[in-house]
């Protein structure tokens, strides 16, 4: 939609030898030089950083031939984030070994976070589904299975219910419209549908949003938006408020947002996970790292438009020590 700017391109003189070897001479003797590995990670894309995972595991042999060892022990290569988990702790840490993951695996891990345990974390699955397009969608449920051996839409069938569990069941479909054309006569039937489940009847039918959420391109919903508008005299994120609640209401509103800035909606997350007390330092890790490469730079740009304050001093003043340098580098 529009045009998107990154915040991570690829580094043109990428070495990964020399990168391994730095990040090697970081870890070793006392005390860790945390930003030469902010320095080197920060600025290389997803692609780079696994090639560098993959090389540091191919060169280093970390139980280097110890004669006293049996030779099985000698041959015990060290993963990368082995080595930093040992190196570095707490978010700083987690985001680290976030970029380490290619971004669609990352994602599926937290899928699978937000629904192991007691509860579901329900945001986590409203942000990365609602705002991943048919491709992503089609990604997730096969990484998800190569990851975890398991079934995201079974998964996540059996952790919610009623409409959302709909409502989502029908995202990973992948079956949204995907070209920029708008029929009009569409959007007129739509937004006559969407007043009838709604506003125009007591209580809710909640199939009709559904439907056309999920299925309808981005340009086509923005039409039946205005046309809503003029219809029912609601801004339709105002309809979706008062007909609804709970997790469907942040689906639908989330869906919305996205049909008319997907970046918009992102720089609200952040905010939100920095308001009030307490920061979610998860939310800012998922969305600043996994955005660095598509949109992070016109996210930027709509969280100063809409918060009159950058996103850097936002973070600054929200994050500390290295975690704090790390999602600045990543910012530039």
């Amino acid at each position: 939609m529009g045009n998107v700017q990154p915040t991570i391109v690829p580094y043109p003189d990428f070495d990964v030898v020399a990168d391994i070897k730095a990040i090697r001479k970081a870890c070793k003797g006392w005390g860790t030089d945390e930003q030469a590995i902010i320095d080197i990670l920060a600025n290389r894309s997803a692609a780079q950083r696994l090639e560098i995972k993959q090389a540091y595991f191919e060169k280093y042999d970390d139980v280097s031939m110890d004669p006293t060892l049996p030779v099985t022990m000698n041959k015990n290569k060290q993963e990368l984030e082995e080595v930093l988990k040992k190196e570095l702790s707490g978010n700083f840490e987690k985001a680290i070994i976030a970029m380490l993951d290619a971004p669609h695996v990352y994602a599926v891990k937290e899928l699978r976070k937000a629904m192991k345990g007691a509860g579901t974390d329900e945001d986590v699955l409203v942000e990365i589904l609602c705002t991943a397009s048919n491709a992503e969608i089609l990604t997730y449920k096969d990484t998800y299975f190569e990851v975890h051996e398991r079934d995201l839409e079974a998964d996540i069938e059996g952790d919610t219910s009623g409409d959302v569990k709909n409502l989502l069941m029908s995202l990973l479909q992948g079956v949204r419209d995907e070209t920029y054309d708008v029929d009009e006569a569409q959007a007129e039937q739509d937004a006559a549908a969407l007043f009838e489940a709604g506003e125009g009847r007591f209580g809710t039918d909640e199939s009709t949003f559904t439907y056309i959420l999920s299925r309808r391109n981005y340009l086509q919903l923005q039409a039946t938006f205005k046309i809503y508008e003029s219809l029912s005299g609601t801004e339709i994120l105002d309809a979706i408020d008062s007909e609804t609640s709970g997790t469907l209401k942040d689906c639908y509103k989330t869906l919305v947002r996205c049909a008319k800035s997907p970046q918009l909606f992102f720089a609200r997350r952040l905010n939100a996970a920095m308001k009030g007390a307490g920061t979610d330092e998860d939310t800012l890790i998922r969305i600043i790292v996994c955005r660095s490469e598509i949109d992070l730079e016109t996210i930027k740009d709509m969280y100063l438009e809409k918060y009159d304050e950058s996103l850097k001093d936002a973070l600054r003043s929200e994050c500390g020590g290295d975690f704090k340098r790390l999602l600045l580098e990543i910012l530039h």
